[in-house]
């Protein structure tokens, strides 16, 4: 079926479309703001991964296909689907765009809403997952922006 060809694609690849796009933005900011987004990134990712493991160690959400006993679209380990790294890495990219240009973030945001909707299309997360990932970036980038709003107030 097409719109399981095209949700298996999305689910697994679209990403690089992702961070395609983000290189691309990088590659044309001036060098001041290539150093900031630099720090930006080098701070939320890990900030972001590190909430998510943390996190995941008091959420455990087993994957659909092990709760709804089905072939997943996706072969995929029957672990923790709690948060979605997918979404994570694309939200947080997302995230640190958004410091820089709205408009470039809304699209990166919305197709990383796309990779969410497709994992879950596939069978690998539930919605849960997605909305993890999603809310687990906001709290990175919430946190970033209150750093360094306190840095330059210093």
């Amino acid at each position: 079926m097409l719109i399981d060809a095209a949700a298996v694609f999305i689910a697994q690849y679209l990403y690089l479309f992702v961070l395609l796009i983000a290189a691309i933005f990088f590659i044309i900011q001036p060098l001041t703001i290539k150093k900031s987004m630099v720090i930006c990134g080098a701070i939320i990712a890990p900030l972001a991964y590190a909430i998510s493991r943390i996190s995941s160690l008091f959420y455990y959400d087993p994957r659909p296909f092990v709760v709804g006993h089905f072939t997943p679209l996706i072969a995929h380990a029957a672990d923790n689907g709690f948060p979605s790294d997918h979404v994570l890495l694309t939200g947080a990219v997302a995230m640190v765009i958004w410091f820089y240009s709205r408009k470039w973030s809304w699209v990166l945001w919305t197709l990383a809403l796309l990779i969410g909707w497709a994992r879950i299309y596939t069978g690998v997360h539930h919605a849960i997952d997605i909305a993890g990932s999603i809310v687990i970036v906001l709290i990175a980038g919430v946190l970033y922006r209150f750093a360094i709003g306190k840095r330059k107030k210093a």
